[in-house]
């Protein structure tokens, strides 16, 4: 199978979950026009799908647009994170982090008092399985 082929392939699945998506959102708030809509296509697989994926392209399109909008709203620190996002880097930056552990007191008693009574229950029921043998 061709590499362009399995990603149109791809493509059109997308598309035409987004436009699925779109459809139910729609028929929850107008059940009617979705009912006539829908109807109208029968059982003409090859057609519905067609229309999910106009559809879902359109909502594809609406959701970038907007993710623009908003981003070129964004101050201008973000706005630069934002646009570069999802391209390749030409210097990789490094983070150093520091993991330090959270110890809370009274939850390491407890622990420690529940591991001291999961000791001695085990060595009872040893104890007592000897007993039994």
């Amino acid at each position: 199978m061709n590499t362009d082929t399995l990603l149109e392939l791809f493509q059109k699945g997308y598309r035409v979950t987004l436009g699925a998506a779109s459809s139910a959102v729609e028929a929850v708030q107008d059940p009617q026009r979705a009912a006539d809509e829908f109807s109208a296509v029968g059982t003409d697989f090859q057609q519905l799908a067609d229309k999910l994926e106009v559809r879902g392209a359109l909502t594809e399109k609406e959701a970038r647009d907007f993710v623009e909008g908003v981003a070129s709203q964004l101050p201008e620190p973000f706005r630069s994170v934002s646009t570069s996002f999802g391209q390749a880097s030409n210097s990789p930056k490094t983070v150093t982090t520091v993991a330090t552990p959270v110890v809370d007191a009274s939850l390491q008693a407890e622990v420690e008092s529940l591991t001291a009574e999961l000791v001695a229950m085990r060595k009872e029921i040893d104890e007592l399985k000897q007993k039994d043998s």
